[in-house]
């Protein structure tokens, strides 16, 4: 082989000039959907190119391209489809099959009706969020609900910001910023969005003294760390994770104890938060918020969409000092609340009022203590819907299985559920499951030893009809 010359590389499929020569103009084309295409001129302009791009692409690639491709009723069709995906709205309602109740990816909480219609009211109307009906001067917003977390909790003072990790950067900013504060290292938890204590702890300025092992931490490694520039001890609710086996922690009293002795304040970050105590119910014994101020610590955060029930949010309540402080902090105002989440947590918060009320109204704990009999109940209702028609091309089933809380709330312990389990015949799970999610109302379940789960803890009863349906649409049979 010649100096200078490279080995003739493999040659790619020949262009079709034709076919380049064929794609019309972008005008030819408007002409072709004018005038029946209802959609603003701009998204039709962008559809149709985006289209002829798209077929100039294929044909320089060498990909399968016919005339019929070309042609003004496939163009007009396709362009049709790419014009209606981008006028349907991107933030959409789906139906949670997962039974995960909590679910971050989906949502989290849902609000009762009665948040729906506070909502509404909110924004379709003037409010008095930032004023004082009684003095007819300017007010504060935080005061709208300041009171009722201070019943609900027995805290002395109380604040509102836009989430749990906005609540605890916002305290240590307040009250640590440059100075040092001793947690556990087995509290140093991160949470999903890579959300992590210590890194948020850095952001605020604090300093961190990590103190135990992973597993125990005593009273004395706590005392041990205490120096002139600690300023704050924390205590981080694991409630993303837990441990088992050979481990201690220290209560909440007793770091009282200690600060006290020692003039330091102590902060308590619960995560989920709750202001019911959940074991009656069944489920494992989470601390209170209630017990938590009661047992005398200065500050707690917790989150308002967890297991509260409310929209998102991050709520603080505390010592009346400590919470005046931390309001006047500039921070607080690039992490405040609009008025629509202070218009949802005060619909739920006033629920709350009586413990069965809040059980059976908050959609999150009418789903948490939810009895299987009910989720039994649901799922036959969905079988008998389906079972006949379907019967040719999939195997459907009601089957015990487990619900979890989720939101980083009580880990790893399934709540006993119901759910009806789907076995294509005609397709595999994986195809039945992208069919059901790319649905025009999406419904999202969970894959299981190649089976389909659909749980109905997480299903409403008025969407069983609705799953029905698209399950008949996606196997092309008629109910």
């Amino acid at each position: 082989m010649e100096a200078g010359k490279s080995k003739k590389s493999k040659t790619s499929a020949p262009v079709n000039k034709n076919l380049l020569r064929a794609i019309p103009q972008v005008d030819e084309v408007l002409q072709w959907l004018s005038p029946g295409t209802d959609a603003p001129i701009f998204l039709i302009k962008q559809a149709v190119r985006e289209e002829l791009e798209r077929l100039r692409r294929n044909i320089l690639a060498g990909n399968k391209t016919g005339k019929n491709d070309l042609s003004k009723k496939t163009l007009v069709g396709e362009i049709q489809q790419i014009l209606k995906a981008k006028l349907e709205p991107n933030f959409k309602r789906l139906i949670n099959g997962t039974g995960v109740v909590i679910h971050t990816n989906l949502g989290r909480s849902i609000l009762p009706d009665s948040a729906r219609e506070a909502l509404v009211e909110a924004g379709t109307r003037y409010s008095n969020l930032e004023f004082d009906l009684a003095t007819g001067k300017r007010g504060s917003r935080y005061s709208l609900v300041e009171q009722l977390l201070c019943d609900l909790t027995g805290a002395e003072a109380a604040l509102v910001v836009n989430n749990n990790a906005a609540a605890v950067l916002l305290v240590l900013d307040t009250l640590a910023n440059g100075r040092e504060v001793v947690v556990s290292r087995g509290q140093l938890v991160e949470i999903g969005g890579s959300f992590r204590i210590p890194e948020v702890m850095a952001k605020s300025g604090a300093r961190m003294i990590e103190v135990g092992a992973t597993n125990r931490t005593h009273l004395k490694d706590y005392e041990g760390a205490i120096s002139e520039e600690t300023s704050m001890l924390l205590k981080v609710h694991a409630s993303n994770f837990k441990m088992v086996g050979f481990t201690k922690e220290v209560s909440a009293e007793e770091l009282v104890e200690l600060a006290g002795r020692y003039k330091l304040l102590v902060m308590e970050d619960l995560g989920s938060g709750c202001l019911i105590d959940m074991s009656r119910y069944g489920l494992r014994k989470e601390p209170t918020v209630q017990e938590t101020v009661k047992a005398g610590v200065d500050v707690v955060t917790f989150s308002g969409d967890k297991l509260l029930g409310g929209p998102q949010a991050g709520l603080i309540v505390g010592k009346r000092d400590i919470i005046e402080r931390i309001k006047r902090n500039q921070l607080n105002r690039a992490l405040r609340i609009d008025k629509f989440t202070l218009a949802a947590l005060e619909t739920i918060l006033r629920l709350y009022y009586d413990t069965e009320t809040a059980v059976s109204r908050v959609p999150t704990l009418a789903m948490l203590t939810a009895a299987p009999e009910i989720m039994e109940r649901r799922a036959k209702r969905l079988a008998r819907r389906v079972k006949k028609s379907l019967a040719e091309k999939c195997n459907i089933a009601v089957r015990v299985t487990g619900s979890r809380v989720g939101g980083g709330a009580l880990p790893e312990e399934d709540i006993e559920s119901r759910a009806v389990v789907l076995e294509p015949r005609d397709r595999t799970v994986n195809e039945l499951e992208k069919s059901l999610r790319l649905n025009p109302l999406p419904v999202i379940g969970r894959i299981e030893d190649d089976r389909y789960i659909l749980d109905m803890r997480t299903v409403a009863d008025d969407e069983v009809p609705l799953i029905a349906n698209i399950l008949g649409q996606v196997f092309g049979v008629n109910l």
